[in-house]
């Protein structure tokens, strides 16, 4: 009943590294550059929650889509305006302008919120489901429920739409896409629209059982991990990474001395590199055009 338990808190952690990797995953599919400033999207998106839900006291449904509105307004100008005057220059200016985008969000979310932890209040906070000796809280189930409610969207999304298709074509072989008349700089903007919606949808679904602070978004360190574990470039490899990590890391937590819970998913980073670089889920990139 332990193992139960363990397993089934790594399995919420999981999907949360999972999310905030999946935005990761987005962005470098279609851009070929890494985004580390996704963690610091999701503890963005943590906030703007907590505004509209605690603050001005909306209801909790309004709240969660005006923040994945507003959030998604915030990906796409962050594309518009910070990132698409760079495109030409080497990717490792673009990755220090995303490192750099990191500091300057912590910086404004603690001039607007402050440094102290806020909490999110939620229904579902403090029930839990009891299934002989097992608990499991209602905020963890709705954690595991909304990924994988995010998870189908997401594949119908890419598989069944046009917009997703073509974002699968631009990136596969951008030029090729603007032949055909895909308006490649729009999906470059929706696909950073979209992956800081899912960045919120992270923050919203983990601030009821944490603390929101401007320091929450280091947990993108983590989720980067958990997609290169998945392989860099499958969105199914993302999630799997982060259920990985967020399983090890409970046992390690109990199991192990003090600190390898913390440590864990770096040591599972260090032996995939070594033992299989590509990821668990990568796969032989062909470029169509």
């Amino acid at each position: 009943m332990e193992v139960l338990q363990l397993l089934t808190s790594g399995i919420s952690q999981g999907c949360v590294y999972g999310l905030i990797a999946l935005g990761f995953v987005l962005i470098y599919k279609a851009t070929e550059m890494v985004n580390f400033a996704q963690g610091d999207l999701m503890m963005l998106g943590a906030f703007i929650a907590y505004t509209f839900l605690n603050v001005l006291g909306l209801p909790p449904l309004v709240g969660l889509v005006a923040t994945v509105a507003v959030m998604a307004v915030i990906g796409a100008l962050i594309e518009r305006v910070v990132l698409r005057p760079m495109i030409g220059e080497p990717l490792f200016a673009v990755l220090m302008i995303t490192i750099g985008l990191g500091f300057v969000l912590r910086a404004v979310a603690g001039i607007v919120w402050g440094s102290e932890p806020k909490s999110i209040a939620s229904p579902l906070a403090g029930g839990v489901l009891r299934i002989g000796d097992l608990t499991i809280g209602y905020q963890n189930l709705a954690i595991v429920g909304g990924t994988l409610a995010l998870c189908l969207l997401l594949f119908g999304f890419f598989r069944f739409t046009r917009l997703g298709i073509a974002m699968q074509a631009a990136s596969q072989n951008q030029l090729a896409a603007y032949y055909c008349g895909i308006p490649v700089k729009r999906v470059f903007s929706i696909v950073w629209a979209l992956s800081a919606a899912i960045a919120a949808m992270a923050g919203m679904l983990v601030a009821p059982i944490t603390l929101v602070d401007p320091m929450m978004g280091f947990i993108g360190i983590k989720a980067f991990a958990a997609a290169i574990v998945g392989g860099f470039g499958s969105l199914q490899g993302a999630m799997a990474g982060g259920l990985l990590i967020g399983i090890v890391e409970q046992f390690a937590g109990l199991y192990l001395p003090t600190g390898f819970a913390d440590t864990s998913a770096y040591v599972i980073l260090l032996l995939m590199l070594f033992i299989r670089p590509e990821g668990l889920f990568a796969t032989m990139q062909r470029k169509k055009v």
